[in-house]
């Protein structure tokens, strides 16, 4: 970064089994990083998140001149903190529409006592939450949609609150991914990168480990439509379900438990049998294939319910009573 530069601010998150640090850039060679607490979690939307920031403290770093920078062009609004969202971050009323409700959502899923606003502009960076977070959590997240909430799209808010935000699970969602390093298994097998195709709301996320040589051929590459292909097969469900989501949810719910469940059935075993293996990488591949074998199965299976559903509400029908 103080080399090269960049000419817009993004955000990287670095992790090991012990630490996880998040990073943004500023522009230009600037950029700031703080390390998140082992207790908590954080939601970052489309802007610059970090907020409260202190240049003394160990679980931070920056770069070198950002202080003096900050100083010499009089950025600090504040005159009794450094809070660099308000320094160098946005505060617009597209933030109000399209990032700020994400953040709010994802806060009030993990701690539902807090009463928050989803067009505050200072909803907090680094939060707690009395429980563990679990993969299921951060899927339903990365899903949502503002369930049980007006602004839900398939709910029953007016349609000025259901078009008013925009939601986490959305049509373009492309993959969905949660890099999971775990603590309470050999390192060789530690790293697993859950994984999902497609809109988050109609897909399922699929445990591969990362110790491998290849990657099953149903999640390589896209191409041409192709329902073989796990991508192409998770954008048919996605459409088919956007159309009724009221009357395929159900079942999406359990084909996403049941692939979920299947899967880490899978990776227990695994993870018991892998220090046995004379060849790790080439074990660990042809469980990614059993894996994903697993979800093209039950997607499949998903797309004849859906089928057997849809079809009686098809609008080309005629009823002779004779």
């Amino acid at each position: 970064m103080e080399k090269y530069g960049t000419y817009e601010m993004n955000a990287i998150a670095f992790s090991d089994k012990d630490e996880v640090w998040y990073f943004e850039t500023i522009g230009g060679h600037h950029w700031a990083a703080i390390r998140i607490p082992d207790d908590a979690y954080v939601i970052a939307p489309n802007r610059l998140n970090i907020d409260q920031f202190d240049f003394a403290a160990d679980n931070t770093l920056f770069a070198h001149d950002l202080p003096d920078l900050i100083a010499t062009y009089h950025l600090n609004p504040d005159p009794d903190q450094v809070n660099l969202r308000h320094i160098f971050g946005s505060s617009t009323i597209k933030d109000t529409r399209y990032n700020n409700a994400r953040a709010w959502y994802g806060q009030k899923y993990f701690n539902p006592e807090r009463v928050q606003d989803p067009i505050d502009q200072d909803l907090p960076f680094i939060c707690r939450t009395n429980h563990k977070i679990t993969i299921e959590d951060l899927k339903f997240v990365l899903s949502s949609h503002y369930q049980n909430t007006p602004y839900d799209a398939y709910g029953t808010g007016t349609d000025a609150q259901r078009k008013q935000f925009r939601p986490i699970g959305i049509n373009r969602n492309q993959e969905l991914h949660i890099l999971q390093i775990r603590n309470d298994v050999p390192a060789s097998i530690a790293g697993i990168h859950w994984l999902a195709f497609g809109p988050n709301t109609f897909n399922a996320v699929v445990p591969f480990y990362a110790n491998v040589t290849d990657t099953p051929a149903s999640y390589r590459g896209t191409g041409e439509c192709d329902p073989t292909k796990a991508y192409w097969l998770s954008n048919v469900l996605a459409l088919i379900g956007d159309s009724n989501f009221g009357l395929y949810e159900d079942q999406e719910n359990l084909f996403e438990e049941n692939t979920v469940a299947a899967c880490r059935h899978l990776q227990h075993e695994t993870d018991a049998q892998a220090t046995a293996q004379l060849d790790l990488p080439a074990y660990l591949t042809a469980v990614n294939e059993k894996m994903a074998a697993i979800a093209m199965a039950n997607s499949n299976k998903l797309l004849g319910q859906m089928l057997a559903l849809g079809e009686p509400q098809m609008k080309l029908q005629f009823t002779l009573h004779d």
